[in-house]
């Protein structure tokens, strides 16, 4: 439901990346909803091609292996916000793409070149299409640098790594608080030391620390962000 103070202009393109548990997706959803604004989550697009690639038996820690067989799966990605959808050769695998077996599999996969470059242009022709209508909110961790460098609305989002331990384990139904923090620290270390896209403050974003505040806070700060932008452009 599109309840934005302001008429935004068409085309725009709001690029959100940050680190794993500090509400980036949530944030995005429900700013893309506000707003009504179109939604695409790159990162499932990673699990998806991880997934396929575990299904097929490539070992997805030989990246020569990765890069022969990347090209091969036909991903899709809906784009509503309320409901975002993936599917992996028409088979919907939004359920699938969060196993232990892909979150222990897809940061090496995400490393592979190969990967990225095929996913880019898939990134690049959903928000051309979506832009092209009304606008969308991209999330993931290259978007502000990489994907969409050009969009006038780009943030960083972030939390105390307490925090974020803490919201991934009670998403997970109450995992460990530790081994929880663990994981995202040791994500965080490979997002942001990869050769490739590495997870970064693009040039230009907005830091948000979402430690301090409630998901409905942090999407209303984004939300008067985009409009801001979006109402003079």
């Amino acid at each position: 439901m599109n309840s934005s103070a302001h008429p935004l202009a068409p085309g725009l393109v709001v690029a959100v990346d940050g680190t794993s548990g500090s509400g980036k997706s949530s944030t995005s959803r429900g700013a893309a909803d506000r707003l009504g604004l179109r939604y695409l989550d790159t990162g499932a697009m990673f699990r998806a091609m991880t997934w396929w690639l575990l299904r097929a038996g490539v070992d997805v820690h030989d990246p020569a292996a990765v890069a022969a067989r990347c090209g091969e799966p036909v991903i899709v990605s809906g784009t509503d916000p309320l409901a975002p959808t993936i599917t992996v050769d028409g088979t919907d695998v939004a359920v699938e793409i969060r196993s232990d077996e892909v979150n222990a599999a897809v940061s090496p996969v995400s490393a592979v070149p190969e990967v990225r470059a095929r996913l880019l242009d898939l990134q690049r022709a959903v928000i051309a299409a979506e832009s092209a209508d009304g606008g969308i909110v991209v999330e993931g961790r290259d978007i502000g640098s990489v994907v969409a460098p050009d969009a006038p609305v780009k943030l960083y989002i972030s939390a105390d790594p307490a925090a974020r331990a803490a919201r991934r384990a009670a998403e997970e139904g109450g995992a460990d608080l530790a081994a929880t923090q663990e994981s995202l620290l040791a994500r965080d270390k490979i997002d942001s030391g990869r050769a490739t896209a590495p997870l970064t403050m693009a040039e230009g974003a907005v830091h948000i620390d979402t430690t301090p505040y409630s998901l409905d806070e942090v999407i209303d700060l984004v939300v008067a962000l985009v409009e801001d932008v979006g109402a003079h452009r």
